[in-house]
């Protein structure tokens, strides 16, 4: 989890952001991305690729990861604005804009498979980073826990959809809530089921 920052850092790159989304796949709610710097020195065996960790750990090592790093900083893309610019577009912008809410520009950017290309700073994109990098690995919790804080403040809006549940994937329950009740202003509109054809 360590191999990528310490060659990066082996060829004079100090400031590296793991950059990583949450929230493509969903039927509502906003796609979330985050940028982390970590120290150096930065240990922690038990930061993983998000969806590898339970609910619990995720939201033990989101309190963690804050604390230690450098810096962070999450940016979140609207369902509406998803509706209008597809999620691809809508996730990159996501992950720029985390990175440009940094509180330090980093020198080099780590993501996981989808290259952002911010402000001219060089970038490598890893395929199955979450899982390579712990800088990558860092930001993907702090993404998924912020989303999943957003969409339980969505349950209590809409407490019938179970979104503290399914945080708004396609679920058997979320479909036959929307089956019953209709779609919210924070569903996506683009995607199926609810796309009119």
């Amino acid at each position: 989890m360590h191999d990528i920052e310490n060659n990066l850092r082996a060829k004079g790159y100090d400031l590296i952001a793991g950059v990583d989304e949450a929230g493509r796949g969903p039927l509502a709610g906003p796609v979330v991305a985050a940028a982390v710097v970590l120290p150096v020195d930065y240990k922690n065996p038990k930061i993983n690729d998000s969806k590898q960790l339970t609910a619990i750990e995720r939201e033990q090592l989101f309190i963690e990861i804050k604390n230690a790093a450098l810096c962070y900083a999450t940016s979140s893309i609207s369902p509406k604005k998803i509706d209008d610019m597809d999620i691809l577009a809508a996730s990159k912008l996501a992950m720029r804009q985390a990175v440009m809410k940094l509180e330090d520009t980093p020198d080099f950017i780590i993501t996981d498979a989808t290259a952002i290309n911010v402000m001219d700073i060089p970038q490598m994109a890893v395929v199955k980073g979450d899982a390579k990098s712990i800088s990558i690995a860092a930001a993907s919790i702090i993404a998924k826990v912020t989303r999943d804080h957003l969409m339980m403040k969505a349950h209590e809006k809409y407490p019938e959809y179970g979104f503290n549940e399914h945080m708004g994937y396609g679920t058997e329950l979320h479909l036959s809530a929307i089956k019953k009740h209709g779609a919210t202003p924070i569903h996506r509109m683009s995607f199926a089921p609810l796309k009119k054809s």
